[in-house]
């Protein structure tokens, strides 16, 4: 009887062995397969996705704003008024200001240079359209009655003496302006404009074609003031 018993024993340990066997090569078969599939990623493999190109509202508001305001609404009577600039105007500007390999400036201001030295030519346009689009608010601020008399002379009929043409002849009557050449003035900050037609007197400004220094050196100290003042309350 203990015999049977053993034989019986033997027996089943034969039949469960190389099923138990199998199960476990079967298991680590299908691990392995499972690793081999789908190996650890190694993150810095990974490769980032290009950013898209910046907006011009957001070229506006992250590199233009502290001067001229998100919208070129600008509220320091030192920086331009861009807002309802004409788009042609304000492109050429800023392609003056950037310097190339080959040729410095053609507009110098160490502060625009670096603004725009980032900024592509496709950029530049999209952001002089943008400004183009934008409502202009013209300056608030208030001026001498007599010195507005005087700038109004000035602006309309020149003066005939020191042969200084009429500023409307270029800039039109309400001081629109004629693209792409001669930007709009209405409403342009006095200080902002007193200081351009000072720089084109020095010659520290020159990228006109010369039309503007013919007539500036004509000009008194005062009548640049005069002018100046009434640009500021001109309304387009």
């Amino acid at each position: 009887m203990n015999i049977i018993k053993v034989i019986t024993v033997i027996v089943v340990l034969t039949m469960v062995t190389p099923l138990s066997a199998e199960n476990t090569n079967t298991a680590d078969s299908n691990s392995n397969s499972e690793n081999t599939a789908t190996p650890n990623a190694d993150p810095s493999e990974a490769t980032a996705a290009p950013a898209a190109p910046a907006t011009a509202q957001e070229i506006a508001s992250g590199v233009c704003a502290g001067c001229h305001n998100a919208d070129g609404n600008s509220i320091i009577p030192a920086n331009p008024i861009l807002a309802g600039q004409h788009a042609e105007y304000l492109s050429k500007q800023l392609l003056d200001f950037k310097a190339t390999e080959n040729e410095p400036a053609k507009r110098n201001s160490p502060v625009m240079s670096a603004m725009v030295a980032a900024l592509s030519q496709e950029d530049m346009k999209k952001l002089s359209e943008y400004y183009a689009k934008q409502k202009m608010v013209p300056s608030q601020v208030e001026a001498d009655a007599k010195l507005l008399e005087t700038g109004k002379i000035l602006y309309h009929g020149g003066n005939i003496e020191n042969g200084v043409p009429a500023c409307a002849s270029c800039h039109g009557p309400k001081g629109t302006g004629i693209p792409p050449r001669y930007p709009a003035l209405a409403g342009q900050h006095a200080e902002y404009t007193h200081t351009q037609l000072s720089l084109f007197n020095t010659g520290d400004r020159a990228n006109d074609g010369d039309v503007m220094q013919k007539v500036i050196t004509r000009m008194s100290g005062s009548e640049k003031r005069a002018v100046s003042a009434y640009i500021a309350s001109m309304r387009p």
